[in-house]
């Protein structure tokens, strides 16, 4: 057996060291992050009643963030590995906090003859144009946080740094819920400014903040890092290196044989399939809530019933990744765990305005959701290298992540269209279940997928 198979006491010390040191900082980005993501779910509580949108804009303006990310997504992640994670994840933070900002008053910026030339009103191309942005301000910064976990962690322990990484998304909405209930309820009237522009602004700082934080405590990889001695730098080198010979010859080719992989581009579909649930529900939790019966103007009460599905997803998310690194196993982890999506998303499409059946079809949703894409990133991260792993795993959160922009504008133009979005979840379910059987197509017969005994 090798090393990583039986490590050493000093071994665990060093990695553990470095999650205490790194993974804090990193969850903490990946909250506020997330937050800024999704604070327009509940903005639209008031914004669009405010602004005389429909709920077809809504669905199309929250998912074009993902339009620009998908564009600036692999440019954005070779500039990480160019100019290094500190420089370019702190620009990142402070980029998207600036245009994040901007949405207080995306009512009142001035875009000249930009608005007629697109056929839009004013406001609604301020809208598009303003998430589109954020979506270029953001676009690099998950993937390259993936990659620049791959510089401390080899594979095996791989899945639970990505699941602690990924946890951040159940917190962001456990506490990002209640909180954006909570301003919008206590700010709104004050100074003359509705609540939604508060929550705007207000949950633009903290990324501000970390932006700052980023750029004088992160280091670019081991041998940037005072804290490590140079035995521990060793430990993780050799740790690293002994991940080499599992790797395919392909994954340590170009960034464009990384593009044209066939494997690359099924899990791009996989990753595809679990972020049009994800965004799908996330963008328009705070409406089904509202819609089973909450007042409508109590955002607080709204917000604490959205902790309930994202509070268990984050226990189940934990429970899958801490499992899966146990034994090894991947594919299986990844596909039940979108069969599960599956599941809950055609239960949310026929409970109606039912609220405890409606809550626990959200908890499936979300658990079964966050369980696959945490544990996802063990796959591409086991097989891609260097330049083609800069690529690879930008391509595929780039590709995966246009499922941000359809699912939640497929939500609002059948809302629109129907008045119920129950259809579209039905959709949503069919998709979730082809990304689990398209798991087990792309990782059929790779011993790196199968069980195995993990550190």
């Amino acid at each position: 057996m090798s090393n990583l198979d039986r490590p050493t006491p000093h071994e665990e010390a060093t990695f553990r060291r470095v999650g205490r040191r790194l993974l804090p900082l990193l969850f903490t980005c990946y909250i506020v992050a997330f937050l800024d993501r999704v604070n327009v779910g509940f903005a639209k509580l008031q914004m669009t009643t405010a602004l005389g949108w429909s709920d077809a804009v809504y669905g199309f303006g929250a998912g074009i963030f993902f339009i620009g990310y998908f564009l600036f997504e692999v440019p954005s992640n070779l500039l990480l590995e160019r100019v290094g994670a500190r420089r370019w994840i702190a620009r990142i933070m402070i980029t998207w906090a600036v245009v994040s900002a901007a949405f207080a008053v995306v009512d009142r910026i001035p875009w000249g003859p930009l608005p007629a030339l697109f056929g839009l009103e004013r406001t609604v191309f301020s809208f598009y144009a303003l998430r589109f942005l954020l979506g270029v301000a953001e676009a690099g910064f998950f993937p390259g946080i993936v990659l620049y976990l791959t510089y401390w962690f080899p594979a095996a322990r791989r899945g639970r740094a990505f699941a602690t990484f990924m946890m951040a998304v159940t917190v962001a909405n456990v506490v990002g819920a209640p909180l954006s209930g909570f301003i919008m309820d206590t700010l709104d009237g004050a100074a003359g400014w509705s609540g939604w522009r508060w929550l705007f602004v207000v949950e633009s700082l903290p990324s501000l903040a970390m932006g700052v934080a980023v750029f004088f405590a992160l280091p670019d990889g081991p041998a940037q890092a005072a804290w490590l001695s140079a035995d521990e730098r060793g430990v993780i080198a050799r740790a690293l290196a002994a991940d080499a010979p599992h790797a395919s010859h392909a994954a340590h080719g170009t960034a464009m044989a990384a593009l044209l992989s066939t494997r690359v581009w099924a899990l791009a579909f996989v990753y595809f399939s679990s972020a049009v649930a994800l965004y799908g529900v996330n963008f328009w939790m705070p409406t089904i809530i509202q819609e089973l019966g909450v007042g409508r103007t109590a955002y607080l009460t709204i917000g604490l019933l959205s902790m309930i599905p994202w509070g268990v997803a984050g226990v189940v998310m934990r429970v899958v990744g801490t499992h899966s690194d146990r034994t090894g196993e991947r594919r299986w982890h990844v596909s039940v765990s979108l069969g599960a999506t599956a599941a809950g998303l055609a239960l949310l499409a026929v409970t109606g305005q039912a609220v405890v059946p409606s809550l626990v079809a959200l908890a499936i949703v979300a658990s079964g959701v966050l369980a696959a894409m945490s544990t996802f990133w063990a796959i591409p991260t086991a097989f891609l290298r260097g330049t083609a792993a800069a690529a690879g795993i930008a391509w595929i959160n780039s590709i995966g992540n246009l499922g941000g922009h359809f699912g939640p504008d497929l939500i609002g133009r059948v809302r629109t269209a129907t008045g119920s979005g129950a259809v579209a979840l039905g959709l949503l379910a069919a998709l979730a279940l082809s990304g689990a059987v398209v798991t087990l197509l792309a990782t059929r017969g790779d011993p790196r997928m199968g069980t195995k005994r993990a550190v």
